[in-house]
């Protein structure tokens, strides 16, 4: 199904670009819908192609050589992923997964490749991305360096947080399940669930529907930091 230009203008990845230059794309462009859990993009696949995110949510996860799922990072409405094989020529480096039933519009490598190399614009937001996924990955090492794994749960959520409209205020907004952040921690969901009950249990956060509010940010700072023990039950 080709790609109307009135999706298109949603992406912010295309927004520097003409009525002109899109118009192109809508016809080299698809619409593609997974089921939550079905595999979007393969690391075992020959096909490379930019994807961007129309609606649901999609997950980067790779594998241990003992066969454990690692969480890497989210991708959210409006936002593109496979940008590295695109650039590169290779294989995906890691699996994108469908976290929730989501629509995808991809578009082929070379295709990508050649809007990537004619606009400036956009080829420097694409390097941002990159070099920000190098600085993810190098985060999440660090994480995974950590021995406990109420500490990295810590960890993970204060690199999730983002700042809310009111001063002070910190929140994850559509907090992942307990099992996506169990392998993004490299623990068991069952850990997962029992470190948020203690964190709940303390007020030191606070679920607001599908919003995590950091109610203590100080606090879970000095827990990621190993300054102060977790709390008790």
């Amino acid at each position: 199904m080709p790609v109307s230009l009135q999706l298109l203008t949603q992406f912010p990845l295309l927004h520097p670009l003409s009525r002109e230059a899109l118009e192109p794309l809508s016809a080299q462009m698809s619409l593609k819908s997974f089921a939550r859990r079905a595999m979007v993009m393969s690391k075992d696949s020959p096909t490379q192609e930019l994807g961007f995110l129309v609606e649901g949510r999609l997950q980067g996860v790779d594998f241990t050589v003992d066969g454990r799922s690692v969480g890497l990072y989210f991708v959210d409405p409006g936002d593109y992923f496979g940008e590295l094989s695109v650039v590169d020529g290779k294989a995906a480096s890691e699996f994108v997964v469908a976290a929730a039933k989501s629509t995808v519009a991809l578009l082929e490598a070379r295709a990508a490749r050649e809007l990537i190399s004619m606009n400036p614009e956009l080829a420097r937001t694409v390097m941002a991305r990159l070099a920000h996924r190098v600085r993810t990955v190098m985060a999440q090492r660090t994480l995974l360096g950590l021995p406990n794994p109420f500490q990295r749960l810590c960890v993970l959520l204060i690199q999730l947080s983002t700042q809310a409209g009111t001063p002070g205020d910190t929140e994850v907004e559509q907090v992942p399940t307990h099992q996506e952040l169990a392998i993004m921690i490299n623990a068991s969901r069952e850990t997962v669930t029992r470190a948020f009950h203690l964190l709940f249990l303390n007020k030191i956060l606070v679920r607001e529907g599908n919003t995590l509010r950091l109610v203590r940010p100080d606090y879970l700072k000095e827990i990621a930091e190993g300054r102060v023990d977790p709390p008790k039950a």
